[in-house]
């Protein structure tokens, strides 16, 4: 079986960035779904990975897979067991089937993992709150003041190691794939503005929105086709650039942007009907009671602030989505 570039397991969001730019570039790619529909126009492999099925049947399953030099694994893998279950498998199986002692070509190469992850595993430190001295006659004793908490993480910081997915991530880096933990996915059918209701439905749910992360789709599917295309030369190679930021790597991923809720609350005001939203007149009302000046708030108020600027560096790229409005 001729090996492929790309491998996408779970076709979804993602993907539909993804693909158009695997077609444009001319990198040959398979993806699976669920359900084998297609996907931006391309078809798909019916495929579902579930660690709890029999072991011969997930052999099975992951048997028929096409082989490819790096698979994406856009889904979520929790807990201890499923990576390696995944990895080990894929690998084994398609070793075995492609090394024929009678051909001619070349052994297969070790596939390379990459899995989509999340930045939630980073936690932030205890909320800094804002202290604002009050007239003495409303507190005669001097208050003591908030220490602020350091706002900034990188992917060096410390992480929920307890996290299932941190858990799971951690078992497909100590088998030499890579993680990338992307901050809020936005793009396409996914708008920030459109989550405004669902995350800020009262005043006090605004009262407590800080820091909001994102990386658009598209500087996703440029990310995963860098990885796949490694580096896009400079004498490195495809073998020196995989080693350098792919094996056991794990990466923090935003578009180099911290935004703040308030802030875009509070410039999506006017709504289509021309009315106010209700969320940016909350925002107003609060700055107020929390004597915020004016917008965007510091970074120490914000308290959870990811610098993502090693990723960048290090993959030769700058994210084209970047700043919302």
């Amino acid at each position: 079986m001729e090996e492929l570039a790309l491998l996408i397991l779970g076709a979804g969001w993602t993907a539909t960035f993804l693909i158009p730019l695997l077609e444009s570039r001319n990198i040959s790619f398979a993806a699976t779904t669920t359900t084998g529909h297609p996907v931006a126009g391309a078809p798909t492999l019916t495929f579902k990975f579930d660690p709890s099925a029999p072991e011969d049947q997930t052999r099975a399953a992951i048997a028929a897979l096409p082989r490819a030099r790096h698979v994406l694994i856009t889904f979520p893998l929790t807990g201890t067991g499923p990576s390696k279950l995944l990895v080990e498998t894929y690998t084994n199986t398609h070793r075995s089937a492609a090394a024929d002692p009678n051909s001619s070509s070349p052994s297969p190469s070790t596939p390379r993992f990459i899995q989509l992850g999340s930045a939630g595993i980073w936690q932030p430190d205890s909320p800094y709150q804002l202290q604002h001295p009050q007239p003495p006659q409303q507190s005669p004793t001097p208050q003591p003041q908030a220490q602020p908490q350091p706002p900034w993480k990188t992917r060096h910081s410390p992480y929920t190691t307890s996290d299932p997915r941190a858990i799971a991530e951690d078992e497909l880096r100590a088998l030499g794939g890579c993680v990338l933990c992307l901050a809020g996915l936005w793009g396409g059918t996914r708008t920030v503005r459109g989550w405004a209701g669902r995350v800020a439905p009262t005043k006090e749910a605004v009262r407590g929105k800080r820091s909001l992360h994102l990386v658009h789709g598209g500087d996703v599917a440029r990310v995963v086709v860098r990885v796949v295309e490694g580096g896009g030369g400079g004498g490195e190679g495809e073998g020196g650039f995989w080693e350098r930021v792919g094996r056991g790597q794990r990466w923090l991923v935003t578009d180099g942007f911290v935004y703040d809720w308030w802030a875009l609350l509070a410039g999506w005001a006017e709504r289509e009907d021309g009315g106010v939203m209700e969320q940016a007149g909350w925002v107003f009302e609060l700055m107020r009671e929390e004597g915020v000046r004016a917008l965007p708030r510091s970074m120490e108020v914000l308290g959870r602030c990811y610098d993502t600027r090693e990723f960048w560096e290090a993959f030769g790229l700058v994210p084209l989505k970047g700043r919302i409005v």
